[in-house]
């Protein structure tokens, strides 16, 4: 007999329960398996027997989502979707009433999980050439260093990237706060990989086992089982290696380290979200130094079961303080990649974190973009980072790539904790922010004027500083909970122009929108968008803040032949931190090679996330779905909204304020301040999005809709005072007075033409009443003299002037209906439609906030 223990065991012995406990090995190539979201009022065991499948148990951390399996795999069939197509059909056939309930509603999300449709996770490690360093007189100081905190590992004086007695100041600052007795107690750090070797003389005393499962092969320890299973070790030295005898130290090297190996093959949604939530009250830190491919082509982010499982990490983990993901930026900067294109990089649940080399330069294989929060040291310059390998004493000293840069920066966050365990995850984002060190190296450097720091595409905010972090963690005041703003979809629907011109279209955010969404200052800026195009590496996407601080959301990319373009892709940035995000915002989409392809921006849409105003009214963000980006044309529809799209030149210089050391990259150029309002070469004089693509109907501006001119260049008047100038272009003016001009004519036409319609028809009847008799039989109720039997057609005197007023009654009546059909509540059918016909007409409310000015 099957026992229900959740029915009838304590809630309080459940919990302490170890989550291994519920973990079953999964073959995928003998069964089908389905994550399956229920509500909460129905029984997971109901569900699978009515669907004839296996119920595994919960999945992981995710409330109210569970596991199902099925007998046998089938590689084309899916039993939920089935049977949810079968319910609808046979509802549709009225075999079921749609009100009757059914327990298949109950069913909120379905997803089969298929490892052939999974992209590979690649760990991002890199292996440099090896070149032993100098050796002067400040070795003496690392070894006087390593006296006082008894540090006796061997290869300690060969880590620089914890003291660096060769390249003084280019360390991640760490020694003084050891020496304060923060080492990294109480906290754990999960590291997220291909396993950890928990057998190692350097990692046995600080391995935390009831956070580790091994998610490849099913069992509770994440033990190294591939000739290639490394990865992880390495990253867990740097972060947690024992003060012992063996290899060196890591940064926290008397916190704790578990492992969720998830890299040694395939590995499905459901898994994977899992993981990501793994004892999420004991592991504080995620470290995770893998990603999609860095190749330059590919554009993969995680699946909505990975993106609920990491809401639920910041929003519940570490009692509700939030789970801290550390994401490796990328290693694809060779093959033009950008962090941008990979969904974990640029999560606003992530610290993306990339990498310098020992002489704090810019290694070659780092990638650069928006998201990147901070940077810190790996490999480059002849050397790499030395640290843990698998076997009982064995040590590695080529680690790099910013597979071992993450590591670190989850080190220091262990640290932090230690100091200060109240902080939540997005009060490690600001003191990462406002301690970052700014590298003294030639960059896109631009001033972040809320902040008053400097923000680099290459370098983030600067490198991440040990002894910084720590001290303002000590004594930091939590900021409020989340808050957001979404502005609605904002239809552009225009040809992109190649070469150095871009298509513009901003949206203008009021202090009263943020308001009402509670935000009071910004921490991350997101942008969904669509744009189709039939080689995706020729785009790039620059967002402009109401400052003028600009983000390369997008840059070219060589390798990327894709004809896909973007398809409701989410750019982040981080540029704009504690900016107040009132004003407008501005997305620039280039196509910046001249040649055979072509495309189209079609919408995009603003989302500021940030510190709430009031904390305490501020509500938990909702887990995501399927349909968030899924463009509703009601909700542009939004007074006072708007935006416009023109092809404007674009400088190639680097922006104000920018130094000029890098002519060449292309993430430089921006949009031109110039006034507008004599078109560019090879540019439309119309702007483009005065008419949509798919209509001919005119747009009209709206009141916040941004103008083709400089805020600076107040526009002119076409006509004389008092006639308003819109707020546009003279050109734009002649546009709009000119289709008044025509309405107001039309209507006048109309006008004259009812006139002499209702004329002619008077007369009419004044020459049929000439033959009228005198003594008109009528039944004196004002009907027709009609039959006997009630036929009104008979012929004869007496009717000719009844039928003549029905028919006049009846022209005039549908003279009444030509005009009314302008009415924008008319149901009749419209003789006369101006602007568009009668399929382009429908749902076209919705493009209301794409506006010309």
């Amino acid at each position: 007999m099957k026992v229900d223990w959740a029915r009838w065991l304590p809630a309080a012995l459940l919990l302490s329960i170890p989550a291994t406990c519920a973990a079953r090995a999964r073959d995928y190539d003998a069964h089908d398996y389905y994550a399956v979201h229920l509500a909460p009022s129905v029984r997971p065991e109901d569900v699978s027997e009515h669907l004839g499948l296996q119920y595994e148990g919960p999945l992981g951390n995710l409330e109210d989502h569970h596991v199902f399996r099925a007998s046998d795999r089938q590689q084309d069939y899916d039993h939920v979707k089935t049977a949810r197509e079968d319910l609808r059909r046979r509802r549709r056939k009225r075999e079921i009433g749609w009100a009757e309930p059914h327990i298949l509603d109950n069913v909120l999300l379905s997803q089969k999980q298929d490892l052939a449709k999974r992209f590979p996770l690649v760990k991002r490690g890199i292996i440099p050439p090896r070149q032993d360093p100098p050796v002067d007189s400040n070795v003496q100081k690392g070894l006087d260093i390593a006296k006082t905190l008894g540090i006796a590992d061997p290869i300690f004086q060969d880590q620089w990237h914890l003291y660096n007695h060769v390249q003084l100041g280019h360390d991640i600052n760490v020694t003084g706060v050891w020496q304060q007795g923060i080492t990294g107690k109480n906290s754990t750090v999960c590291i997220v990989d291909d396993g950890l070797d928990m057998d190692s003389d350097d990692l046995r005393a600080n391995y935390f086992a009831a956070g580790s499962y091994d998610f490849n092969d099913n069992v509770p320890d994440p033990k190294p089982r591939l000739s290639d299973d490394h990865h992880g070790t390495r990253c867990a030295g740097e972060i947690s290696a024992v003060r012992n005898d063996v290899c060196g130290v890591g940064v926290a090297y008397d916190g704790k380290v578990s492992g969720a190996r998830i890299l040694s093959k395939l590995i499905s949604d459901a898994d994977e979200a899992v993981a990501m939530n793994y004892a999420y009250q004991e592991n504080q830190i995620y470290s995770c130094s893998w990603g999609p491919p860095d190749d330059g082509q590919a554009m993969e982010q995680p699946g909505i079961l990975i993106k609920r499982a990491m809401v639920n990490g910041i929003q519940k983990g570490r009692g509700g303080r939030g789970s801290i993901y550390v994401f490796a930026i990328g290693n694809g900067a060779a093959n033009d990649d950008n962090c941008n294109f990979d969904g974990y990089t640029n999560s606003i649940y992530s610290v993306s974190v990339g990498g310098i080399d020992r002489k704090g330069l810019h290694p070659y294989y780092s990638e650069k973009c928006s998201a990147q929060l901070v940077v810190t040291y790996s490999s480059g310059s002849g050397d790499a980072i030395h640290t843990t390998d698998v076997g009982a004493n064995k040590c590695y000293t080529n680690h790099g790539g910013t597979s071992a840069a993450g590591p670190l920066v989850a080190g220091i966050y262990a640290l932090m904790l230690e100091a200060n365990p109240s902080l939540t995850w997005r009060d490690i984002q600001w003191l990462t922010v406002l301690t970052a060190v700014k590298l003294d190296q030639p960059s896109d450097w631009a001033m972040n004027k809320a902040l008053g720091r400097e923000f680099s595409h290459q370098f983030g905010y600067g490198k991440a500083d040990a002894w910084a972090l720590v001290e303002m963690a000590k004594n930091w005041t939590n900021v409020k909970p989340q808050a957001w703003f979404y502005s609605p979809w904002l239809h552009v629907k225009h040809p992109v122009p190649q070469g150095d011109q871009g298509l513009a279209s901003s949206f203008a955010v009021t202090p009263a929108m943020l308001a009402v969404a509670n935000v009071a200052r910004l921490e991350h800026v997101t942008v969904t968008m669509n744009v189709a195009h039939t080689r995706r590496g020729d785009l790039s996407v620059e967002l402009r803040s109401p400052t003028g601080m600009v983000s390369h959301l997008a840059t070219p990319r060589r390798n990327d032949g894709a004809g896909s373009g973007y398809v409701d892709w989410t750019f982040m940035s981080v540029a704009h931190w504690a900016e107040s995000g009132v004003g407008t915002w501005t997305v620039v989409v280039k196509d910046t090679n001249v040649n055979e392809h072509e495309g189209s921006f079609t919408d995009w849409r603003l989302r500021l996330w940030g510190e709430s105003i009031d904390g305490e009214a501020q509500e938990l963000l909702p887990m995501p779905t399927e349909h968030d980006d899924d463009d509703h044309d009601d909700d542009a529809d939004v007074p006072g909204i708007g935006t416009t799209s023109v092809a404007v030149p674009t400088e190639t210089g680097s922006p104000a304020g920018n130094p000029t050391d890098h002519p060449n990259r292309p993430v430089n150029s921006k949009i031109s301040t110039a006034t507008t309002s004599s078109p560019p070469a090879n540019t439309a004089t119309t702007p483009p999005a005065a008419i949509d693509d798919d209509k001919d109907e005119v747009d009209t501006p709206s009141p916040s809709a941004s103008s083709t001119p400089s805020p600076t260049s107040p526009p002119t008047n076409f006509l004389p005072r008092p006639f308003p100038t819109f707020g546009v272009t003279k050109t734009t003016q002649a546009w709009i007075y000119g289709s008044l001009a025509l309405i107001a004519v039309f209507l006048l036409a109309l006008a004259a033409w009812y006139i002499r319609c209702v004329r002619r028809q008077r007369a009419w009847r004044r020459e049929e009443y000439g033959f009228e008799m005198v003594n008109n039989h009528g039944h004196g109720d004002g009907r027709d003299d009609d039959d006997d039997d009630g036929n009104s057609d008979g012929g004869g005197p007496d009717n000719a002037g009844a039928k003549g007023s029905r028919a006049a009654g009846k022209k005039g009546q549908r003279a009444g209906q030509l005009y009314d059909a302008f009415a924008p509540d008319s149901d009749e059918e419209e003789p006369f439609h101006v602007g568009s016909d009668s399929e382009d007409s429908e749902g076209g409310g919705g493009e209301g906030a794409s506006v010309s000015g």
